[in-house]
């Protein structure tokens, strides 16, 4: 039986929102949000990866389980490596730590498409992408093959239409990943490639490696909080839902 962990990872240091993780939603810090969607899923268990004890502290406080890890990762797979190197588990999810509002039933599916095919080492989500969202460098852009397979990741508008070119759908990316144990290990030893340098994309050192990533296509809709101006439009958000 496959063993699930979910790691969540989670820094305070945030350049453009420092402190983003505790930064409360409804009167609750982001962090708790993102967990208990987390672990309102199958997996066997979930754990936060963070750097700072405040986001330790907070974690704790609502029964969560935190683990401690080096401050200097140069990435959240690198981050979440060291928390799971004590833990006996077939597949790792990362749930970033600035999506409070991810749906459960997206991670479930996404550790089911793990589960059901071993050949998969690395596997994420994609989403139709809104106007706001085409031009957002904030919010990475996919395309993949006709198996489903990323072809690449980029922070600019992908594919474009060229004049007379046929329209197709956008698809953005959204920040969560599964990966295998072995692929994940794989990963955080090569060194940054010159695409991932280049976007700013960890994903891309995957690709630029030949570690497939397996692009699961959701209708779903979340928020990404990379400002306070992303956390007043989830506010709003769970407001008007009544939650």
């Amino acid at each position: 039986m496959d063993q699930v962990v979910i790691a969540i990872p989670a820094r305070y240091g945030s350049t453009r929102f420092p402190g983003k993780p505790l930064a409360l939603l409804r009167g609750k810090p982001m962090i708790r949000h993102v967990y208990e969607k987390a672990a309102a899923s199958t997996a066997d268990l979930v754990i936060v990866a963070t750097d700072d004890d405040r986001i330790r502290k907070a974690v704790e406080s609502f029964g969560g389980k935190a683990v401690m890890t080096r401050a200097d990762h140069p990435s959240g797979s690198d981050r979440i490596r060291e928390a799971i190197s004590g833990l006996d588990c077939d597949i790792i999810i990362n749930v970033q730590g600035d999506e409070p509002l991810i749906p459960t039933s997206v991670i479930d599916e996404l550790i089911t498409l793990m589960k059901n095919h071993p050949e998969y080492e690395m596997a994420t989500v994609a989403v139709p992408a809104d106007a706001e969202a085409l031009h957002d460098p904030n919010r990475p852009k996919v395309v993949f093959g006709a198996t489903g397979a990323a072809l690449y990741f980029s922070r600019s508008l992908i594919p474009f239409r060229r004049e007379g070119g046929e329209a197709t759908t956008v698809y953005a990316h959204w920040g969560i990943y599964a990966y295998r144990r072995a692929a994940l290990e794989k990963f955080v030893q090569l060194p940054p490639g010159r695409l991932e340098m280049c976007e700013k994309l960890e994903q891309l050192r995957a690709l630029e490696n030949g570690i497939g990533i397996q692009v699961l296509v959701s209708q779903l809709t979340s928020i990404g909080i990379d400002t306070p101006e992303d956390l007043a439009r989830a506010e709003q958000r769970l407001q008007e839902a009544g939650l």
